[in-house]
């Protein structure tokens, strides 16, 4: 819940707080190698999270950001959450034989507006067993806009209690996004060791200070040079004077 004084916002946070808040986002279809590798490249540049890749990108991103402090992450049963758990699982395991430390894996939508809760948690857990066997991480993407209020209480409690290290709102393909409220429901329902990602919508530095005065820890961005540049700028200092980057990345 936003209090009255936000606790983040340009005076408060540092560029590095900002910037480790950003999973930098290349996973449209269309991207081709050097839209790929120019998105590593300044994810580099300005020490985001992590990039979000397509699995078939791991290796790529792995060799440009290796030695950076840049985690490459990329997805699982994506963007439906309809493979079966032995997919996602075998995606999993290739990603992070690929250089992947993180994943951001789709539940099975139609099993949770199904009541098959246990599935749902079977699923997750299956992937975060091997993602944590590898020191690897998991977000488990809702995909909130097909959702119910119960339906995302139900999920984030089931990601939770398949030991799922972050729960997401959103793949960017679907009709709407993070929703604030349902970032807020999202927090509520989970306990604070589980972090939240808002993918789908942020696309200023007002928008990322919003969901971060919400709880929010990690986003889904292709906005990264516009947000971080228009902080440098409100806190006095120049953008840095490189070519426009390439914002059509994902959400």
């Amino acid at each position: 819940m936003t209090s009255a004084s936000p606790i983040y916002t340009v005076e408060t946070v540092t560029e590095r707080d900002l910037a480790k808040t950003i999973d930098h986002s290349l996973l449209k279809p269309e991207l081709d190698d050097s839209f790929i590798e120019e998105g590593c490249r300044l994810a580099a540049e300005y020490d985001v999270a992590s990039v979000c890749v397509r699995p078939t990108d791991v290796k790529r991103a792995k060799a440009i950001l290796d030695g950076t402090d840049v985690a490459v992450g990329t997805v699982v049963g994506f963007p439906h959450g309809s493979s079966t758990t032995a997919a996602k699982v075998f995606e999993a395991k290739d990603a992070i034989a690929n250089g992947a430390t993180e994943l951001d894996m789709v539940i099975s939508v139609g099993a949770l507006r199904s009541g098959r809760d246990q599935d749902v948690r079977d699923d997750i857990a299956a992937v975060v067993r091997v993602a944590h066997e590898a020191g690897a991480i998991v977000k488990v993407i809702l995909e909130n806009a097909y959702l119910t209020d119960g339906e995302i209480e139900r999920g984030s409690r089931l990601a939770e209690a398949a030991g799922a290290d972050f729960v997401k709102t959103s793949t960017g393909y679907a009709p709407t996004g993070a929703t604030h409220a349902d970032l807020a429901l999202m927090r509520r329902v989970t306990s604070p060791h589980v972090q939240i990602k808002a993918a789908g919508g942020v696309r200023t530095l007002d928008d990322l200070l919003a969901v971060m005065n919400l709880g929010v820890t990690r986003i889904g961005a292709t906005q990264t040079k516009a947000m971080l540049d228009d902080y440098r700028l409100r806190r006095g200092g120049p953008a840095p004077e490189s070519a426009p980057a390439p914002t059509e990345g994902a959400y």
